[in-house]
């Protein structure tokens, strides 16, 4: 499977000059079962909207860690006009991210928008 990419948005620091519409971002229509990817540095929040008028599902594929162990976020159910925030556990450690890098997600419809939002480097410490 050739994941589509997602563009990853980044967030403005504390002291970064923000101007009118600077901090905006966009939802971006996800390529379904067709899957898509974005590269993880451990800062990432992943945004999800479903814009479709009935129910649908996405999952975040996960990778073995160390011990063995995977934990797939699967098929993560939204509501017509529900949104979905992870992050949390999408680090940039084994775990989450593949190989590349990359940290893999399937939809079961376009209709399913996501952005990837990066946070300043720091930030919570």
């Amino acid at each position: 499977m050739t994941a589509t990419a997602i563009t990853i948005q980044e967030v403005a620091g504390p002291f970064d000059a923000t101007t009118a519409g600077s901090e905006d971002f966009t939802f971006d229509a996800s390529a379904g079962s067709s899957g898509n990817s974005f590269v993880a540095s451990g800062r990432e929040l992943l945004l999800a909207y479903n814009s479709g008028s009935v129910a649908a599902t996405m999952t975040v594929e996960s990778e073995d860690d160390a011990l063995g162990r995977a934990e797939d976020i699967t098929a993560y159910s939204l509501a017509a006009g529900d949104y979905a925030v992870f992050g949390v556990g999408l680090t940039n450690t084994k775990g989450w991210k593949d190989s590349s890098g990359l940290i893999q997600l399937t939809t079961t419809t376009v209709d399913i928008k996501v952005a990837v939002l990066r946070l300043p480097a720091g930030f919570g410490r």
